[in-house]
């Protein structure tokens, strides 16, 4: 008998699941995501509950977190092991739910140490698994799609697929898997399946199993009822061997059920005129403000404010990924141009190390912060005339989406989300926003560095780029829109193969 199909205004009761969650705890995109659409969803009138575990620090800075009268007693291989829940209700129709194991979370980092990934990330992430299908089970308000986030959370839909088909839960809720970076697989011994608790005859190719090891993503890849990336341009690249990952073959089969959404943009946060980080309000109707953010920017990196030159800048992970390989002999290149580049941002140390040495040589055209601090990444977004994002690939990618918010013209690669949310001059004149480029190279990217050069010389096609970027529409109402339609696509599908 097949299930009743809701209609296309009836609210949806949904349970989203991911490691890390804004404003509680974030190392990346991820959270970001999975805070702001939980709370569209929820001002658009629907049911929302977002776990996530409960790290260190999260009690402190949100005192008003409640404990629930509610004990986890979860198989775990040969033990049990329990949890406690914890709820924050940030705003109507929105619950917050932590699982609370100190032995698991409360712990310095989320992942790792040092850049050193813990050594029980398989038991922890697989228990948070189980605590995420528990309070689907066993929520009053019954949940009708999980909705969970790459790896950590990516057994949950093989978990609750056994459920509805081996045990007798016919009202299991749907499953929606989004890839955030299919690079992040959680890949584990093959032993520690054990720790699911689940038959071995899904330890296989087409499923759980890859080379004889435990394959979180692989998992959900197989068994979610939808699939979801985190742009257009992502989801039609992992179907090809070059950024599928090992695992193209898998998504192509299961093709007909991935879909591709760009993320949205957070527009109380990331604005020109009620910012706290700012030192000046610009619009779309006035850019005066955004000359202000500029000197007062070079002031506070240490560079001059005369004579007036283009400013580049960059808010990035210090990694491969983020085309530093790129970007550091594009800039020795392009630094005897009358050009300052400024750049905030932590990873790498061999990178770190080089930007060092690139300010040493260049004390007047380049600073460089090591760290993250927020408010310098709103000012170095805003304050700047381009933004350099030469990425390997990207998924998503939000810095590009808060340029463009802040007039600030992106040089991209034209990769994922990258490509999705910057429009080139070749693609369209009148609505041009930024520069892409293609080859993944350092004299292509020169090459583009050079078009900003000239483009800046002509101030008023530099003021028509930045009122086109500013006037993109990448709101989160937009976004959960489209999550709302794959929601009920779940609802109305049948298992997953």
């Amino acid at each position: 008998m097949s299930e009743p199909r809701a209609s296309a205004s009836t609210p949806l009761r949904l349970l989203l699941a991911s490691s890390e969650v804004h404003p509680y705890s974030k190392t990346g995109g991820l959270a970001d995501m999975t805070g702001a659409l939980g709370r569209a969803l929820a001002r658009a009138g629907h049911r929302v509950g977002i776990v996530k575990p409960l790290f260190r620090g999260v009690r402190e800075r949100f005192p008003d977190l409640q404990r629930r009268d509610w004990r986890f007693d979860l198989p775990l291989g040969d033990r049990r092991v329990d949890a406690e829940l914890w709820v924050h209700e940030p705003q109507p129709g929105l619950t917050v739910y932590f699982i609370g194991h100190g032995a698991y979370f409360d712990r310095e980092g989320l992942y790792n140490e040092n850049g050193v990934d813990y050594a029980d990330n398989a038991e922890r992430f697989i228990f948070f698994c189980k605590c995420v299908v528990h309070l689907a089970r066993y929520l009053p308000w019954q949940p009708e799609v999980v909705h969970v986030h790459d790896w950590q959370t990516a057994l949950v839909p093989l978990l609750l697929m056994h459920l509805r088909t081996r045990e007798g839960w016919a009202t299991a809720p749907r499953t929606c898997l989004t890839i955030h970076n299919l690079a992040y697989q959680g890949i584990f011994p093959g032993a520690t399946y054990a720790l699911t608790n689940l038959p071995w005859d899904y330890f296989r190719a087409d499923c759980a199993e890859a080379y004889g090891q435990l394959n979180c993503l692989k998992a959900g890849i197989a068994t979610a009822d939808r699939l979801t990336t985190v742009s257009p341009r992502y989801a039609r690249e992992i179907l090809t061997e070059e950024f599928g990952e090992g695992l193209a073959w898998l998504l192509r089969r299961r093709q007909a059920h991935l879909r591709g959404i760009l993320n949205g943009v957070d527009y109380e946060e990331w604005n020109t005129e009620r910012n706290p980080h700012l030192p000046a309000s610009y619009s779309v109707r006035d850019l005066s403000g955004k000359a202000v953010v500029k000197a007062a920017l070079l002031r506070e990196m240490g560079l001059p404010v005369e004579p007036p030159l283009p400013l580049f800048g960059s808010v990035t992970r210090l990694a491969e990924q983020k085309g530093l390989d790129i970007l550091l002999p594009a800039l020795h290149e392009m630094l005897a141009a009358p050009m300052r580049f400024v750049l905030l941002g932590s990873g790498d140390p061999g990178y770190a190390e080089a930007l060092r040495r690139l300010q040493a040589r260049y004390p007047d055209r380049v600073a460089v912060r090591i760290g993250f601090d927020a408010g310098l990444a709103h000012r170095i977004e805003a304050g700047c005339d381009f933004y350099l994002m030469p990425s390997r690939f990207e998924p998503c990618g939000l810095n590009q989406m808060y340029s463009l918010r802040y007039g600030t013209v992106p040089i991209v690669r034209a990769v994922g989300g990258l490509d999705d949310s910057v429009i080139d001059a070749r693609e369209s004149v009148a609505r041009a926003n930024g520069i892409k480029f293609h080859e993944y190279s350092a004299a292509a990217l020169a090459h583009a560095i050079r078009k900003a050069l000239v483009l800046y010389q002509h101030p008023d096609l530099l003021r028509r780029y930045q009122r086109n970027g500013m006037n993109a529409d990448f709101s989160w109402d937009r976004t959960a829109a489209a999550y709302v339609e794959v929601y009920r696509e779940a609802c109305a599908c049948g298992a997953a193969p």
